[in-house]
C-alpha cells in the first residue's frame, strides 16, 4: 500500500467514525424520563393566560424580556394562526378544550354559566353541591369536575401511567385550575376570597397538605395587598396605551379615577370582595406564580419515574382586562410584569427540573374586543347589546301572542333559552315561538344572524360562523337560539367601561399558542390551527392516547424527531 491509499483509508476511516458519531447524536432523544423506554420529558407545564390576545406577543414585544415570553418565541415553536373552533369564547369551556381537545357539543361545558334545557335549572361550569370545601368555611370549595364529559390530556397521563404520573391544577379561578386538571387528577387549588386562601374541595380531598397551609399563612398575600401598583417604566414610555385617565376604563372602588399607582392596600379595604382585590392586579400572577413553584417542591413534580404535569391558569389578565380594557396602560404594565413573571419562572424551571426536560405550552381561553365607546370614538363601527333588555322585550312579544309570561329564560351567552318546562305545561308550539323570536331578532340593527339550532344545517351562513355554532351547541345544556351579533358589537350596556368576549370574531377567537422544551424543535407555523389541536399534540409528544372527545389533530411541525 502506497502512502497515498494509507491516508485516503485513514481518512475514510475517521470520515466513517465522525459520521455514525453524527448520526448517534442525531437520533437519540433526550431521555429525560421513561416508561416502558418511552422517552418523555419530566414535566409538562400547561399555561392559560386568561384573556390573551394573540396580537400581545407582539403588541409588546419590544420590551419583553429574553428570557419571558421572547425566550418562547426564540427558543420554541409558535403556531400563528390558532382559532378556537365554537362559540361562545368564555373561560370555562376554553380551558375544557385545550385539555380535552373538544368542543361544548360533546364536552358538555356549553359557557362559564348556563341552563339545563330539560328543567331551566341554572348551573355553574365547575359547581358540585355534593362537594364541600376544604380550607375555608365558604361554598367557593363546592367544586369539581364532574360537569365535564370527556377526559382531558391529564387524565391520559393518568391512566397511561397507572396513575404513577402527578397531576395539580392551579388557579385564582376555580374553574381555570379544575377543569384542566381533569377527573383523575391529584389536587386542584384555587383562590378564595374570604378566606384569603388556596383551597380544594372534598372531590379531591379531605384537608389541606401542610405545605398549602404554610403558604396560606406565610403572609405572601398580605405582602402584595400592602404595595401599590404602580408602572414598571416612566407612563410616559406606555406608547401602545391611551392615556391613564381614559373613560374606557374601569375604577376601582374608592378611586376617584382610573390613574396610576393604584393603593391596593386601600383598595382591599374599599372593594366589597376585599382579599379578592389581588385578583384585578398583577401581582395575583406573581401570587399564582408563587403557588405554583411551592407545589412543584413540595409535591416533587418533575422528580417522578414518569412524566409529572402542572397546569397552571393565570388569571388576573383576565380581570385587569374586564375592568380597563386592551389600551389601557394598566393592561400593557401588567402582560410586562407577566412576562417579568415568567422570565423569573422560566429560571427556576431551568434550575429545579433542568432545562430541556420540561416541556412548556402556553395558551389562551380566549382573546378580548376592544371598548365599543374607543372605536365609535375612532369611525369604528362598534356597539353594545344588552341581553337583559333583548330578553325582555321578547318576552313581552310572546306574552301578547301566547298569553303566557316568561318564555324567554335569558339571552345570555349569545343564546335565547326558554323556558320548556312552561311552554309544555300550556302545550304552545316551540316552532312557532322560535320563528316569532328569530323574526324579531333579525329586525334588530345589531344582529347579523340569528340562528335555530335545531336547523342550522338549512340556515344561510359563512361555514366558519356555521362550524363554530354547531361545535358550540350542546343540545342539553345551551339556548335554542344563537344570536350573531355584527363586528364590534358585545353584550353589555351603553358606556360600558373596560372589555369583554364572547363573540365570533377574531380579537375573540384567534389566540397565541407557543410550545418550547422537551420534543419541541424551534420555528413558526402560519397555516391554521385549532384550540382543539392542543391536547392532540400533548398525545402525540408524549405517546398518550388523545382524550375521549378529542377532535383534533397532532401539530407535527413542532415536534423534534
Amino acid at each position: 500500500m502506497n502512502i497515498k491509499h494509507f491516508i485516503l483509508g485513514i481518512l475514510v476511516v475517521a470520515g466513517t467514525s465522525a459520521s455514525a458519531q453524527t448520526r448517534k447524536k442525531a437520533t437519540v432523544a433526550p431521555a429525560a424520563a421513561t416508561s416502558n423506554g418511552i422517552a418523555r420529558p419530566k414535566l409538562v407545564v400547561g399555561i392559560v393566560i386568561d384573556q390573551m390576545r394573540w396580537d400581545y406577543l407582539y403588541r409588546y414585544y419590544d420590551r419583553y424580556q429574553a428570557g419571558g415570553l421572547k425566550r418562547m418565541l426564540n427558543e420554541g415553536f409558535t403556531c400563528e394562526n390558532t382559532q378556537i373552533d365554537y362559540l361562545p369564547t368564555e373561560t370555562g369551556p376554553g380551558h375544557s378544550c385545550i385539555y380535552t381537545g373538544s368542543v361544548p357539543a360533546i364536552h358538555g361545558i356549553a359557557a362559564n354559566d348556563f341552563i339545563e334545557q330539560a328543567t331551566g335549572r341554572h348551573l355553574y361550569c365547575a359547581g358540585d353541591s355534593t362537594v364541600q370545601s376544604v380550607g375555608s368555611i365558604s361554598p367557593a370549595g363546592q367544586m369539581s369536575p364532574r360537569n365535564l364529559q370527556v377526559t382531558t390530556i391529564t387524565d391520559e397521563l393518568r391512566l397511561g401511567t397507572n396513575f404513577r404520573s402527578k397531576v395539580i391544577g392551579i388557579s385564582l379561578k376555580d374553574r381555570g385550575a379544575i377543569l384542566p386538571a381533569g377527573h383523575t387528577a391529584n389536587a386542584a387549588y384555587w383562590f378564595d376570597d374570604a378566606s384569603g386562601n388556596f383551597i380544594s374541595s372534598t372531590y379531591y380531598m379531605t384537608d389541606l397538605p401542610a405545605w398549602v397551609k404554610t403558604f396560606n399563612s406565610s403572609g405572601k398575600l398580605q405582602s402584595y395587598l400592602g404595595q401599590k401598583w404602580n408602572t414598571l417604566y416612566p407612563i410616559d414610555t406606555y406608547v401602545q396605551s391611551t392615556t391613564d385617565n381614559s373613560p374606557y376604563e374601569g375604577k376601582y372602588r374608592g378611586e376617584t379615577a382610573p390613574v396610576f399607582p393604584h393603593d391596593l392596600s386601600v383598595i382591599s379595604k374599599k372593594e366589597n370582595s376585599g382579599n379578592g382585590a389581588i385578583r384585578s392586579s398583577p401581582f395575583g400572577i406573581s401570587l399564582s406564580i408563587d403557588f405554583a413553584e411551592k407545589a412543584i417542591e413540595a409535591e416533587k413534580l418533575g422528580q417522578n419515574t414518569v412524566t409529572d404535569f402542572l397546569a397552571l391558569s393565570l388569571s388576573s389578565t383576565d380581570y385587569v382586562g374586564h375592568q380597563f380594557g386592551p389600551n389601557a396602560i394598566e393592561t400593557e404594565d401588567t402582560y410586562l410584569r407577566l412576562d417579568k413573571d415568567l422570565a423569573a419562572f422560566f429560571s427556576y424551571l431551568d434550575a429545579k427540573i433542568g432545562k430541556g426536560n420540561y416541556t412548556v405550552f402556553l395558551t389562551a381561553d380566549h382573546g378580548a374586543a376592544h371598548n365599543p365607546k374607543f372605536l365609535q370614538d375612532r369611525n369604528v363601527p362598534a356597539g353594545y347589546v344588552n341581553p337583559g333588555i333583548m330578553a325582555r322585550d321578547l318576552n313581552t312579544l310572546l306574552e301578547k301572542k301566547y298569553d303566557a309570561k316568561g318564555l324567554v329564560l335569558d339571552a345570555n351567552n349569545y343564546m335565547i333559552n326558554f323556558n320548556n318546562v312552561l311552554i309544555a305545561n300550556k302545550k304552545l308550539s316551540i316552532d312557532a315561538i322560535k320563528a316569532d323570536c328569530i323574526d324579531w331578532l333579525n329586525k334588530q340593527s345589531t344582529v347579523l344572524f340569528a340562528v335555530d339550532m335545531a336547523n342550522v344545517n338549512q340556515a344561510n351562513l359563512p361555514d366558519w360562523i356555521k362550524t363554530r355554532i354547531i361545535n358550540g351547541y350542546s343540545k342539553e345544556f345551551s339556548g335554542a337560539i344563537q344570536v350573531i351579533l355584527k363586528p364590534g358589537y358585545y353584550a353589555g350596556s351603553p358606556n360600558a367601561t373596560g372589555t369583554t368576549h364572547g363573540t365570533w370574531t377574531a380579537y375573540d377567537t384567534h389566540i397565541p399558542l407557543v410550545f418550547m422544551g422537551w420534543g419541541v424543535q424551534h420555528g413558526a407555523l402560519n397555516r391554521e390551527t385549532h384550540m382543539t389541536d392542543i391536547s392532540a399534540t400533548l398525545a402525540a409528544l408524549l405517546h398518550l392516547q388523545r382524550p375521549d372527545g378529542c377532535i383534533g389533530n397532532p401539530i407535527s411541525e413542532l415536534i423534534k424527531r
